[in-house]
């Protein structure tokens, strides 16, 4: 099968190709993995999705390391193959989604029966790809975490990227205030046509005097919750606009700073901080993932949130869709695809 195999830590933008100089290769004949339990499905994968957390991980960053060599990728969807003598809950044809460690930027995976969600009807097969890890990191953040409520303010650092843009899309969803944080024309007109309350532009200037002025024509104090998956000086300055009893959610640092929050401000002020790292519900509470990836499928296929796919790439232009990511023009989310989405879409009529 067709796989992206990382043979050596290093700068995952450079182009893929057999030699030793360059960290990723494209293997043709990479084995197809074999069913290695009763309860295993084998899955072809459709759509993968590229998540910061990937870019980091071929990079030797990431804070889980992995053996060399390994097929990088997390969440994707795909149809299923074959099942175990034991799986009952998906049988050939299904389309299904999941996430893994490893190993989704390949044609075939394997998964546990426990591991995998059917994809309902309504929901496009390449937006379920994309939804466990950035939509599931928001979700678990804002409606497990912070139990975020009708009527409060939301606060989202980064909005236009894959976690950002899941954070405004679920902040509407759970009715709160929604103020989006930006760089850039392209993606602040875009987070407006979202619908959301308020956008910043940090090429325009800083946080606090726009937001401010927002909170005073709406006749709000300040922010109920602060999603933070940028760090750095933003972070900084956005608790300047925290409410007595706000809460911060730390999702990452995609500035390369980590930031600083002070104790003794927490304190005075009541906040709770809650530090978020997804993928290690996988093996601590479970459940929680389960639960919250039923209940984002429900929400895609009822059209009330909408995964945007800014770009889709072939296995072979992989370092493309890393440069995206690491020069930070993506909107939304950015897809590996071993088919034409076209004919994704019609598997699915």
């Amino acid at each position: 099968m067709e796989a992206l195999v990382c043979r050596k830590l290093g700068d995952p933008t450079i182009q893929p190709d057999s030699s030793e100089t360059t960290s990723l290769t494209v293997s043709k004949t990479h084995p197809i993995p074999k069913l290695n339990t009763p309860s295993s499905v084998l899955i072809r994968v459709k759509a993968t999705s590229l998540n910061y957390a990937n870019f980091l991980q071929i990079l030797g960053k990431y804070q889980e390391k992995f053996d060399l060599p390994f097929v990088p990728g997390s969440d994707y969807s795909g149809i299923v193959q074959s099942v175990g003598p034991k799986v009952t809950k998906f049988k050939v044809g299904d389309p299904v989604c999941s996430f893994a460690g490893v190993g989704s930027f390949a044609q075939f995976i394997v998964a546990d029966e426990k591991d995998l969600y059917g994809v309902p009807e309504g929901c496009d097969l390449v937006a379920a790809g994309a939804l466990p890890v950035a939509y599931g990191t928001s979700h678990v953040a804002l409606v497990h975490r912070a139990n975020l409520k009708a009527g409060q303010v939301l606060l989202v650092l980064g909005a236009a990227g894959g976690v950002g843009l899941a954070a405004v899309q679920i902040g509407k969803v759970c009715g709160a205030t929604v103020i989006a944080v930006a760089r850039g024309a392209e993606k602040v007109n875009f987070l407006k046509s979202m619908g959301v309350d308020h956008v910043v532009d940090l090429k325009e200037g800083g946080v606090i005097e726009s937001v401010k002025a927002f909170l005073k024509t709406r006749k709000l104090k300040g922010v109920d919750v602060l999603y933070d998956p940028v760090g750095g000086k933003l972070t900084k300055e956005s608790m300047k606009l925290l409410n007595w009893g706000a809460q911060i959610l730390v999702i990452g640092f995609a500035s390369g700073e980590v930031p600083v929050i002070p104790a003794n401000i927490a304190l005075v002020k009541n906040w709770t901080i809650h530090g978020l790292y997804w993928g290690s519900y996988k093996v601590n509470n479970p459940s929680v993932l389960e639960d919250s990836l039923k209940e984002l499928l429900s929400w895609l296929a009822k059209g009330l949130i909408t995964v945007y796919i800014s770009e889709s790439y072939k296995v072979q232009q992989a370092n493309l869709a890393f440069l995206d990511i690491r020069d930070r023009k993506v909107i939304g989310k950015v897809m590996i695809t071993f088919d034409d989405p076209k004919a994704i879409a019609s598997s699915r009529l």
